[in-house]
């Protein structure tokens, strides 16, 4: 079997944590500036936010954590100063079936291609898998965003369904991607 990780929301050179509603905003902010990281973390219309804005949202993220139960948002910041520098998100998560959406971003720019995904990655599947005991997790990915489909296939999630020319993006139609990952092929492929 499996045995539950010691730190649940810790890795080599990241953690997990709330949101900081002072701190973080600024920088969320300056992130949706930064047409690469939007681009390749929302699949809608990129647009600049305010520190403002985002604090908005944080609120409607906050009160959906407390009343639906069905998103799991997590912060991700260094280990080494505690800064800011992405976010990993369980959504949509439908408790019948044991399924749950994932997405995570790095937005500071020089931690990316760094391992700090992969990183926040597994921390991700460890609390679907173990903490919430979902069954499976899925990702919506655009064919553009060659990283992320590394990623998830280093992780071992397999592709499950393509939508040809479903995206727009920098001139051209690209498909999206949906890959899916069971809990019985990531303990396989894993040891926690």
């Amino acid at each position: 079997m499996y045995a539950i990780h010691p730190q649940l929301f810790e890795a080599q050179d990241i953690r997990f944590g709330p949101i900081d509603h002072e701190a973080h905003p600024h920088i969320e902010a300056r992130w949706t500036h930064d047409a690469e990281f939007m681009d390749f973390m929302e699949l809608g219309s990129a647009q600049p936010l305010s520190p403002e804005m985002v604090r908005v949202q944080y609120e409607a993220i906050e009160k959906e954590i407390s009343t639906q139960k069905d998103l799991f948002y997590f912060t991700i910041r260094a280990k080494d100063d505690d800064r800011l520098i992405g976010k990993a998100i369980l959504e949509y998560v439908n408790w019948t079936n044991g399924n749950a959406y994932l997405r995570l971003g790095i937005g500071e720019a020089e931690f990316r291609h760094k391992g700090y995904g992969s990183q926040a990655l597994h921390l991700l599947l460890q609390y679907a898998f173990v903490e919430l005991n979902l069954f499976r997790v899925t990702a919506v990915v655009p064919a553009y965003n060659e990283d992320a489909l590394h990623l998830l296939q280093k992780f071992n999630f397999m592709e499950e369904v393509r939508r040809p020319n479903a995206m727009h993006y920098n001139g051209a139609f690209w498909d999206i991607v949906c890959y899916g990952l069971l809990k019985t092929e990531w303990v396989e492929s894993t040891s926690i």
